[in-house]
């Protein structure tokens, strides 16, 4: 045979093959395409009738040019309720161009489809994406990058690890006085500008875990760049994954935000990292979910706070914590804002009530210059006992004690009425105030590793080791 016909036959087997590709594509496309109606559009909420979609799955509207002379777009919406034969759909992004009558498409049959798919993995480090995977950062696509659902089967508690081990958080009251756990799950509480982003940020950079993922949801635009370039910096970024919602989002988005960035942890602790996990913050994520029960119709319970925001916040932090035994791990730390240092508001109750222990930021102390602003007599970390040693457990109690004494006689030794002599352990608590109140003081660029901590705090106590 010629190598003209050799070549001819290799040309035409490719052919038939691409040929048989196509043909095996085809056949998989419908032989129809369901489309439905909007009917109504009122605030962030539009109706659509024709179309028979579970609730959560997603679907695509159509929006036309004013002079119908450019071909349509589409904008993404989520089922997010039914009314009868009515859809309730709620848009990721804002609509321009939407009519009466748009055609509504669904997006797929279950929640599985590609459309509703992510990006995981390790080629997402050092990278910042929005809340539905694309990337911030104009460092290019996520093409390579593999792909899952959002939602996961919950782990079995019975066959989680236990929490018996402490992680380094780089902050020296923390690691000394409030210890963490690895699979955590931790509460930080505090008003607006009392030092929040920079602790997180100090944790970021100076953590033992392996990978760190960031969720700022709902934080002001202006913050997300701050946060990576001047509190997460370099160093901490590299490690790092952020997925960033702010306030300008849709509640849709700023939901789905918080959820990708668990999926994310979630798929590192899947390959066995150790990850820790910081969403700021979880009331704004309650506020979105609030904002959609609203608009749905859902009645106000507690504070206009509808019933479906306190089943939320638990499906969230659940999926945080240990996989089984001998298989990664997620600590996390949740930001919750005491608006008007209230902490009694709905949402800090309720998380209060679900995490492993909360961290609570005091604005005296923050106007005073006292940083960062723990307020270690308010706040308590539920696992510690599990973590440390005795002797740590000892020191820890011996410095609250001394600290707690000392605070209950402020006013009295503020104004002269103290004499020592009386109570020998005020009179030590005086003593060594001044030590006490440099060991919880610390810089945001100083690391206390958990070894270090210990050794301050035992002759902060005069403890021998």
């Amino acid at each position: 045979m010629s190598e003209a016909a050799t070549t001819t036959n290799a040309h035409q087997a490719r052919w038939q093959q691409t040929l048989r590709h196509v043909r095996a594509r085809v056949e998989t496309v419908p032989g129809y395409r369901t489309s439905g109606r909007v009917l109504r559009a009122t605030g962030m909420v539009i109706e659509a009738v024709g179309l028979r979609v579970a609730l959560g799955n997603a679907c695509r509207i159509e929006l036309l040019s004013p002079g119908g002379n450019e071909p349509p777009r589409f904008a993404e919406a989520e089922v997010v309720g039914f009314n009868g034969e009515r859809l309730l759909l709620m848009p990721l992004t804002e609509i321009a161009g939407l009519m009466p009558g748009a055609r509504v498409f669904p997006l797929g049959d279950g929640p599985d489809h590609a459309a509703r798919r992510f990006p995981l993995g390790e080629s997402l480090l050092g990278r910042v994406v929005d809340g539905n995977g694309e990337p911030l950062d104009g460092l290019g696509p996520l093409d390579d990058a593999p792909r899952a659902p959002l939602s996961t089967p919950p782990l079995n508690p019975l066959k989680r690890a236990p929490i018996d081990e402490q992680i380094d958080v780089g902050i020296r009251a923390i690691n000394a006085l409030l210890s963490v756990g690895r699979g955590q799950r931790m509460g930080l509480f505090a008003g607006s500008g009392v030092g929040k982003s920079v602790l997180l940020g100090m944790m970021a950079r100076y953590t033992g875990a392996e990978i760190i993922v960031v969720g700022l949801i709902g934080e002001r635009g202006r913050e997300v760049q701050d946060f990576i370039d001047n509190i997460l910096g370099p160093e901490g970024r590299r490690r790092a994954v952020v997925v960033a919602a702010p306030a300008d989002t849709s509640p849709l988005q700023r939901l789905q935000g918080a959820a990708y960035a668990t999926r994310l942890a979630e798929g590192f602790r899947d390959q066995g990292k150790n990850v820790l996990l910081i969403m700021d913050s979880l009331t704004r994520y309650a506020m979105a979910q609030r904002e959609i029960a609203l608009a749905i119709g859902e009645p106000p319970a507690t504070k206009g706070y509808p019933p479906s925001v306190f089943a939320k916040i638990p499906s969230l932090v659940e999926r945080a914590g240990n996989a089984e035994r001998g298989c990664g791990s997620i600590t996390a730390f949740y930001t919750v804002l005491t608006e008007g240092d209230d902490q009694q508001d709905p949402i800090a109750d309720s998380a209060r009530a679900i995490l492993d222990g909360h961290i609570v930021l005091s604005r005296t102390l923050a106007e005073a210059g006292h940083y960062p602003a723990i307020d270690i007599e308010a706040s308590i970390s539920r696992v510690m006992p599990h973590i440390i040693d005795d002797q740590q457990l000892s020191m820890t109690q011996a410095f609250k004690r001394l600290f707690s004494r000392y605070q209950r006689n402020r006013d009295l030794i503020s104004v002269g009425a103290y004499s020592p002599g009386h109570d020998p352990q005020l009179d030590e608590a005086v003593q060594r105030y001044p030590q006490l109140e440099h060991f919880l003081q610390q810089g945001m660029n100083e690391n206390a590793s958990i070894e270090a901590a210990k050794q301050v705090l035992a002759e902060t106590l005069g403890v021998r080791q």
